[in-house]
């Protein structure tokens, strides 16, 4: 874990840089997420291509998280296979992170090479963010 809230969780770095390096297909399975569970645990996933848009690392994360039955993450990191290095989120997985995770912190590529990381509140990775709350209350959505 990391040593203060404020550092990138190394360990997840590693964890998800393993993960890629053992199972890459170079085709199908890209990228490898890494999320720290409020109570500890880490959670691991694997992207999935495909052309009509197969879910990213991070969404299959998420996924896995509900299964298991862990209410909160903590923070994430995505991976790249072939030393690409931690990955940004995309907008959407942006978007999802904000409405199911609004507390996560996000790691990002910060530096040169693929190793460096920083992480952020991940809000802050939004610009103009949307957040569906209000509609929610509005609503009286799930």
């Amino acid at each position: 874990m990391p040593e203060s809230p404020l550092d990138p969780d190394r360990e997840l770095i590693d964890v998800a840089t393993r993960l890629i390096a053992a199972r890459t297909d170079d085709r199908f399975h890209t990228t490898a997420p890494a999320a720290r569970a409020g109570d500890g645990r880490i959670l691991t996933g694997l992207n999935v291509f495909h052309f009509t848009g197969g879910p990213c690392a991070e969404l299959v994360v998420l996924g896995r998280a509900a299964a298991e039955g862990v209410d909160e993450l903590t923070q994430i990191v995505a991976v790249g296979d072939r030393d690409r290095g931690i990955l940004s989120p995309c907008g959407r997985c942006r978007q999802v992170l904000l409405d199911l995770c609004p507390h996560i912190r996000v790691v990002v590529w910060t530096g040169v090479g693929g190793a460096g990381g920083s992480h952020r509140r991940h809000s802050s990775l939004i610009a103009e963010v949307f957040s569906r709350a209000p509609l929610v209350a509005q609503l009286a959505l799930p």
